[in-house]
């Protein structure tokens, strides 16, 4: 391991890639300090720039812009009230009053202190059992392979706030975008007399068109509904270090354990930062010998908050580069960038890309220490980002994704493409249909079609998917997490029922 490792700490730490290193990791800070902007918008945004690189300089701008993107949410979050992203929510409870009260630096500094040392643990996480997930799923044939994407379909769509069945319809459906064009077999299916569907929509602008421009005009719509949202703030910054490294020292444990939850939760198909953020405040408030201070501008809600959701980073990339299954939307992205280089993630990768691991490894802490710096040093600055006006950053933003989708293939259908689905994500998104399963079903389609293929080509019986132990396992946990999302919603749907008398009276 230590050979490859140095090979990939000689590849990433040349002046061009530690260059991209440090653009991504601003962008994604950028990114994040803009409420609504979020992580995934940042890595959209930036992933077409990385066509013309080669592999580990396209993965190490990806991977900046990721750590970048979930601390930069703390600013908006710390200054405004308002999360710069899904996954600080619970940073705004503590970290808002105790910037009300007079004290922004020592939030801030709290928050990207928590960040910092969160990556760092969800590093080591992927170092020790990204391999041995990697070594165990060597095992599995074309039969486990397609039960577990089924399960990590169905586990996402069961995530989607109480509305399984959006969910699991909004995954059959990125299934079936997938089925547009010629199929393995050199078959034309669904290509609707378009000559230019024959080889299926592209991966980028169908993802760019869901979520970003959905997401864009979801962003105009709530400030056309309550333009009292743009608010100022008080941008005048200092950082208190040797107060926050007291507070530090103070929340080990609290550090450790957020930590440790951030990169478990991070692991899971489908999860993300967002649920280890609220996981871990909760545990951080159970563990807590005074739960009642919570909320009211504490160091321990903010690193509990900022732990969890930075360790979501390298949690999230033992399962993509392990097994071929995004931990959550930004890693879904992050494996399209790797499969446009041309490179499978799967238990492979570890043995045919070793150096590009590394290299991940590398490029994840670099970019921790490149976060740190940035934001100490610039605070004051992506503090006044955080206030740039929709009606600005709007239109900016879907010109980069237009401009992206079209250097894709140089052909301007694929802008098309991406506006076409822009407008059905914003239908869907306006119909509170879930997004993150649809898109999973449009990276992972292709995937469980060739997996699906192969298997039945080896045995044509489907009764072998239930006679082999794994892929039976698999399937009942889909199953399994189907039931379960069931019973919570009848059971939401019930105490909302027990509650409406007391709200009406």
């Amino acid at each position: 391991m230590a050979d490859f490792f140095l090979q990939a700490l000689a590849q990433v730490g040349t002046p061009s890639v530690l260059l991209l290193i440090l653009v991504g990791v601003l962008f994604g800070i950028i990114g994040g300090s803009i409420p609504g902007f979020t992580v995934t918008m940042a890595i959209l945004v930036v992933f077409p720039f990385t066509f013309a690189m080669d592999p580990v300089s396209g993965v190490s701008l990806m991977v900046g812009v990721f750590v970048g993107g979930y601390s930069g949410g703390i600013v908006s979050g710390v200054m405004l009230g308002i999360p710069g992203t899904p996954s600080s929510i619970t940073t705004v409870y503590d970290g808002y009053p105790m910037a009300q009260r007079g004290e922004p630096g020592r939030a801030l500094g709290i928050g990207v202190a928590a960040s910092f040392i969160g990556t760092l643990i969800s590093v080591a996480v992927l170092v020790y059992f990204g391999p041995l997930l990697a070594s165990f799923s060597m095992n599995f044939r074309p039969w486990e392979i397609t039960a577990l994407i089924i399960f990590a379909l169905t586990l996402v769509a069961g995530l989607s706030h109480g509305a399984l069945l959006k969910g699991l319809l909004a995954a059959a459906l990125g299934l079936l975008i997938t089925t547009v064009g010629y199929d393995r077999n050199s078959n034309l299916r669904f290509d609707f007399g378009f000559d230019t569907l024959g080889a299926g929509f592209e991966m980028l602008p169908v993802m760019i068109g869901i979520f970003a421009f959905s997401q864009l005009m979801g962003n105009l719509e709530k400030l056309r509904d309550d333009p009292q949202s743009a608010r100022g703030a008080d941008t005048n910054v200092a950082i208190p270090y040797r107060l926050i490294l007291r507070d530090m020292a103070g929340q080990k444990l609290n550090t450790l354990r957020s930590s440790l939850i951030g990169s478990l939760i991070g692991a899971l198909p489908g999860t993300g930062g967002t649920v280890a953020n609220f996981v871990s405040y909760d545990q951080a408030k159970k563990f807590s010998r005074h739960p009642e201070r919570f909320g009211t501008g504490i160091p321990d809600g903010i690193i509990a908050s900022e732990a969890s959701n930075s360790a979501v980073a390298g949690g999230a990339f033992v399962p993509t580069l392990a097994l071929g299954i995004p931990g959550d939307l930004p890693m879904a992205i992050m494996m399209g960038v790797l499969i446009l280089h041309g490179i499978t993630p799967g238990p492979l990768m570890f043995e045919q890309n070793p150096v590009l691991v590394g290299a991940i490894y590398a490029s994840l802490m670099i970019g921790a220490v490149v976060m740190v710096l940035c934001q100490l040093l610039l605070v004051r600055w992506f503090a006044k980002i955080s206030l740039i006006p929709q009606q600005v950053l709007v239109p900016v933003v879907l010109m980069l994704c237009a401009i992206g989708s079209y250097a894709l293939n140089n052909n301007l259908f694929d802008v098309w493409v991406l506006f076409g689905f822009g407008i059905l994500g914003y239908l869907l998104w306006k119909a509170a249909v879930p997004l993150t399963p649809l898109i999973l079903g449009v990276v992972l389609g292709n995937n469980l079609e060739r997996q699906l293929f192969r298997a039945l080509e080896l045995d044509s019986s489907w009764l072998t998917f239930l006679t082999r132990p794994l892929s039976a396992l698999f399937l009942a946990l889909a199953v399994a997490s189907v039931i379960f999302s069931l019973y919570q919603n009848r059971k939401i749907q019930r105490l909302q029922a027990d509650g409406a008398p007391s709200r009406n009276a």
